[in-house]
């Protein structure tokens, strides 16, 4: 399997979208969590890493997807953006933005699941989570 941790820093800037990443498909309504999206998430910003949100989203329906994302316990570094005070200016930066991994449904290949996500970021965590795969499924085990 393919590991991140050989050739990552310790803390990273994690880009994650929205919309069948964190929640199930069901755009412009907010889907049905996807499992284990926010314990994994909860995990990584323990061990220091920035998270940001990075979404399709914009105005109100970005602001409802902040806001579901608060309320299940995870505040992001920033949004739609680098850092927190970034301002968009299309004609002086680029959309893409400064993250050290992205983390996103449509990657070639097709979105993991959150089990398999940490364990690339997080091989050797004997403390955490560890991930016990049954045909096709991954649970969280304490």
């Amino acid at each position: 399997m393919f590991t991140f941790a050989a050739h990552t820093k310790l803390f990273m800037k994690i880009a994650i979208d929205f919309d069948g990443t964190i929640v199930e498909h069901a755009y412009p309504a907010i889907g049905k969590e996807i499992p284990f999206a926010f314990s994994t998430l909860k995990m990584l910003q323990q061990q220091g890493h920035l998270l940001i949100l990075w979404t399709f989203r914009s105005g109100d329906l970005l602001q409802e997807a902040v806001d579901f994302c608060q309320k299940k316990g995870i505040t992001f570094y920033a949004v739609n953006a680098s850092y927190p005070e970034e301002v968009y200016d299309p004609a002086a930066s680029s959309r893409k933005i400064d993250a050290d991994i992205f983390i996103d449904d449509r990657n070639i290949g097709g979105f993991p699941g959150w089990g398999e996500i940490y364990q690339m970021l997080h091989p050797d965590d004997k403390n955490g989570v560890r991930i016990k795969k049954k045909k096709n499924f991954f649970s969280f085990i304490k």
